[in-house]
């Protein structure tokens, strides 16, 4: 048996059983709604029932799966609709929470989805209805119903900032899953991979060289234009203050940025912690617990303003993170200091032009670290835990010189490494994908 109808037997198993599953998914379905963690009016969307009417003529598909993927790929998103006017766009993702921040950044004639589960049933329906012309995938969302039911209704396909990590190239290669992979990947017209490790993990799973180019990270395309407007009441109030941040920070995590900030405290008594939690409801568990033992925090959820006695405030909102960063002068990026945390993007924080510090723990984001300490090795500090970490913002809190020439030189590598990011994926995208004028439907 050949490889190709090999990869298709294992895929009607795969139909077969998310086929037989539906009804339980279903009913996962409505208990995430139950618990929040869908959309209370639009959850319906994820079985591919639409919830808006599809305009006449051809129609471009972006999916990605959450809120960081999401943010990268919206300038690619405005340059299609500035540069294919004839073109609908339609985004999806998957989290309520992705919805909130990206709904207000797309332009207005944007229609924004949330994506259909992987079942033969939801993803038939979604694309019945939508009739895409192309689907551009972002990151790593390689599900076989979704690409081979694609792949089978005639829509081109692209996976653009691509990353495999190391745990997912093994689960894919797999004696029998291998040939599920093989067989999604040559449906694929083009594949922008993060870099070359990633690229040899695609080809090694039967992904042609042909269709694999390099565009740089979409995570450095950050858009400048950040409004401030809301932030002007507490610009004033930390005027003064020695201020850091700590964004983004997981379960766990909480422990080793406390600890440093209470160490902190015995140095620099006017310092004032900006915690920024990955989820909003874990930041206002923190800031109850602190509470209880007698610290002054201020949430933001409550509108709670920074006094000369707040010692900490919490950010327990979705979608400030960027103003934020323009906010304080140094970033401690989170979910990178604890044991398989995989990290998250710095190069927002570096473009606000803060002094950027990191946990070890960083994943795929690697590739950004080593690049932009390339360019500069002042640009993002690498720490090994809290006591480091403590070391660093110590001496940066003490010394002005240090800070600005950190703050310097994270500002002017994010520039080095993201000029013509956004270009380079859509000249790739226009020539493998919409080279051809689609069909009008």
């Amino acid at each position: 048996m050949g490889a190709s109808k090999a990869g298709e037997t294992v895929y009607m198993i795969y139909k077969a059983l998310t086929y037989g599953l539906s009804p339980l998914i279903h009913l996962h379905l409505r208990w995430r709604k139950f618990r929040g963690l869908e959309h209370p009016l639009r959850w319906p969307e994820r079985l591919g029932r639409p919830s808006h009417r599809r305009p006449p003529g051809s129609l471009i598909w972006f999916h990605a799966v959450s809120l960081g993927e999401g943010m990268c790929v919206v300038p690619v998103i405005k340059r299609c609709v500035e540069q294919r006017p004839d073109v609908t766009v339609l985004m999806t993702t998957t989290t309520a929470s992705a919805f909130e921040v990206l709904k207000p950044l797309l332009p207005c004639n944007v229609i924004y989805q949330f994506a259909p589960v992987d079942t033969p049933v939801a993803v038939n329906a979604f694309l019945e209805y939508w009739k895409p012309y192309a689907l551009v995938l972002v990151e790593n969302e390689l599900w076989p119903n979704l690409v081979l039911g694609a792949s089978a209704n005639g829509v081109m396909l692209a996976l653009i900032n691509a990353r495999m990590s190391i745990k997912s190239f093994s689960n894919w290669s797999r004696p029998v899953v291998r040939l599920l992979a093989s067989l999604m990947l040559s449906k694929f017209s083009l594949i922008l991979p993060l870099s070359n490790i990633q690229a040899i993990h695609f080809q090694l799973l039967q992904a042609s060289p042909l269709i694999i180019n390099f565009s740089g990270d979409l995570k450095l395309g950050v858009e400048e234009l950040v409004n401030m407007t809301n932030m002007e009441d507490l610009k004033e109030n930390i005027a003064g203050r020695c201020v850091w941040m700590a964004s983004s920070i997981h379960r766990g995590e909480e422990e080793v940025m406390l600890g440093v900030h209470r160490a902190l405290m015995q140095k620099h008594p006017n310092i004032l912690a900006i915690i920024v939690p990955r989820h909003p409801h874990f930041g206002r568990e923190i800031a109850s617990d602190l509470q209880k033992k007698g610290v002054n925090v201020a949430l933001r959820s409550h509108g709670d303003s920074i006094t000369s006695e707040t010692s900490i405030y919490m950010v327990d909102t979705l979608g400030e993170l960027r103003q934020f960063y323009r906010l304080t002068p140094i970033a401690v990026i989170g979910g990178s200091f604890l044991p398989g945390f995989t990290g998250h993007n710095i190069s927002e924080a570096a473009a606000a032009g803060c002094a950027v510090l990191t946990g070890q723990h960083v994943g795929h984001f690697s590739n950004m670290v080593v690049a932009m300490q390339r360019l500069n090795t002042s640009s993002i500090m690498q720490v090994s835990g809290g006591l480091e970490l403590e070391e660093n913002l110590d001496k940066l809190l003490s010394s002005p010189e240090i800070l600005e020439e950190r703050r310097l030189a994270a500002k002017r590598a994010f520039h080095g490494l993201s000029n013509g990011v956004v270009e380079n994926v859509w000249t790739l995208l226009q020539f493998h994908i919409f080279r051809n004028k689609p069909l009008q439907l």
